[in-house]
């Protein structure tokens, strides 16, 4: 990846379009599963718009009417990573910690973690080859692998090699970087090649309203579009494809930008996409559609409102703390300049602000179960920042599979546990069921957000242990207008017709960034937090038995890295109980 620039936020300036990111006090948030799917009257439209090509004027078409090619190479918006695409030329692929040697590679029997076989099926590779050397270095070894993937997976389709989600990436890949692949004399290795695109968009043609909500049913219909738009008689399926990719952008994602597995690296990978398919348009010369353009307007700032001052990632909903520098590549390939949001209702995070220090707060239910595999049960919990320090984070990473996070460890990367936040009798304020589904547990969030002189005030509360443990869960968030001071309270409430009796017991959590150190009072009650630097940070909390003890943070290439843990532990009778606590900068 290229250098980070000096600022980790791009600055919009005085001409980007305002942000309405106001909020009701006291609005209440109810997300329930709900079915957002194609109606049959879409798919009966879908069906009759595909048979414009599969008519006699298709049978030209593969006759050689419209003899396949390329109608040209739109640019890759976003640069590859020198590290892995060095790695590519001395003779191995690299990901997320694990190595494979290219000269052991059989597509037709990976056996690698499942993201890593998606790197390589997707041929996101082909953008780290290129970040290297020249094309006429890379080209031979592009050549060999296309080669090589079409003897195993060019005829007989089947998954991972042929999933909806791998197959747009593919077609975005091969355009982008078709002097890698396509720079061969020999013409019956360029003609498969060239079939191929035109039978992936086939294949998209017929799956894509079939596939799974969310970021790859998104990439799917990009796919389609992409591929109407880079070979000859492309028309019909154009004007298919680019009605599907409207109404998946209308499904996708909330009103306020944010995608509907609530996740930040399915929305970079989405706002990623999104940006490639505007560059096919632009290598057309095509304007591109206005409701491609607003997906972006409103995704961007919906990214930006889980970035760091640091301009690193949040962690949340299974994703780790993306680096600066690959969230600011995708950005200015988006072409939108704008501000972060701080209040997504629907997408369900908060952001507060005040100098250098950030507080983000996750104020909504997890995503429904069938729109994520990672879902985390991570309802209330926030993350602190101070500048380049992370002062309070959530371990994340659930969904980086790899060499460092087994399935068991990516499943307990999930829990509420290792988010900061509160639970009740070691249970998750949202099942996660054996199969790894989400399952009952927060079904509604109460919020309410002021702005005061005390500073900006976030009050949630969640009915997740409601049900198992006859509590509601609030939280108060206070960050002060200087920043120098995060209070906050949370109270265990008798819910609403509950006959509990007997005391329960709670434990919250704060796990600390990589770069600070604990040392506990003597009182047990607060501790003093050392960032590596010298930087000195206080946390007291009124009740409870603090102790510390160890956890992990998971960084953006999924490579888990040991922390600590302020935890705070009492019993909470039949009427409840109020914990306060305060993070205070001294020095």
């Amino acid at each position: 990846m290229t250098s980070a620039p000096s600022s980790p936020i791009p600055d919009p300036g005085d001409d980007a379009p305002p942000i309405d990111d106001s909020i009701e006090p006291g609005k209440r948030l109810i997300r329930l599963p709900a079915d957002k799917g194609l109606s049959l009257g879409d798919r009966v439209a879908n069906y009759i718009t595909r048979l414009t090509w599969r008519t006699p004027l298709h049978a030209l078409h593969l006759k050689g009417r419209f003899p396949l090619k390329l109608l040209g190479v739109p640019a890759d918006p976003v640069p590859g990573d020198m590290r892995a695409g060095t790695a590519i030329r001395t003779g191995h692929f690299l990901h997320r910690g694990l190595r494979l040697s290219l000269g052991v590679l059989d597509f037709a029997a990976l056996d690698v973690a499942p993201t890593f076989a998606d790197y390589l099926h997707s041929f996101a590779w082909l953008r780290d080859l290129a970040a290297t050397g020249t094309r006429a270095d890379g080209a031979p070894i592009a050549e060999a692998m296309v080669r090589h993937w079409l003897g195993s997976h060019g005829e007989a389709v089947s998954e991972p090699a042929w999933r909806a989600d791998n197959t747009g990436w593919r077609i975005l890949f091969w355009a982008a970087h078709a002097p890698l692949i396509l720079s061969s004399s020999d013409l019956v290795y360029r003609s498969a090649v060239l079939n191929h695109l035109a039978r992936a968009a086939r294949h998209l043609d017929r799956v894509a309203d079939k596939t799974r909500p969310g970021t790859g049913q998104l990439v799917a219909w990009i796919g389609i579009v992409a591929a109407s738009l880079l070979m000859p008689g492309g028309e019909p399926r154009q004007v298919f494809g680019e009605a599907g990719l409207r109404k998946v952008i209308e499904t996708s994602f909330y009103a306020d930008g944010g995608n509907i597995a609530r996740s930040p690296q399915a929305q970079l990978d989405a706002i990623m996409a999104l940006s490639m398919l505007a560059r096919v348009y632009d290598m057309r010369r095509i304007e591109v559609p206005p409701f491609l353009q607003e997906a972006l307007a409103r995704t961007v700032p919906a990214l930006l409102g889980l970035v760091h001052s640091d301009g690193g990632m949040g962690s949340w909903q299974g994703s780790g703390a993306t680096a600066a520098d690959q969230i600011q590549a995708v950005v200015a390939a988006s072409g939108v300049r704008t501000r972060p949001l701080k209040q997504a209702r629907d997408w369900g995070y908060q952001r507060l602000v005040a100098n250098k220090v950030v507080v983000l707060a996750d104020a909504a239910p997890p995503p429904i179960a069938r729109v994520t595999e990672a879902g985390c049960a991570s309802t209330l919990a926030f993350e602190l920042s101070d500048g380049e320090d992370r002062i309070v984070v959530n371990c994340g990473g659930a969904a980086l599979t790899g060499a460092t996070i087994p399935a068991d460890l990516a499943r307990g990367l999930r829990t509420t546990a290792a988010h900061s936040t509160l639970t009740i009798a070691d249970t998750n304020s949202t099942a996660i069921l054996p199969s790894g589904l989400l399952g009952r547990g927060v079904t509604e969030v109460e919020l309410d957000r002021r702005e005061t002189p005390q500073g900006s005030r976030v009050e949630m509360s969640h009915d997740g242990y409601a049900r198992r443990h006859g509590l509601i869960h609030r939280r108060l968030l206070i960050l002060a207008p200087n920043g120098r001071e995060l209070r906050g309270e949370d109270m265990l409430l008798p819910a609403p017709r509950s006959r509990r009796k007997g005391d329960k017991k709670f434990t919250l959590r704060f796990h600390l960034g990589r770069n600070m150190s604990a040392s506990l009072t003597a009182d047990k009650l607060g501790a003093l937090l050392r960032i590596s630097g010298g930087t000195l940070w206080q946390f007291r909390t009124s009740e409870g038995t603090l102790e510390i003890e160890e956890s992990l943070w998971v960084d953006g290439d999924g490579r888990p890295h040991p922390t600590e843990q302020l935890v705070v532990t009492g019993s909470a009778p039949a009427g409840g109980a109020s914990i306060g606590w305060i993070f205070k900068h001294i020095g």
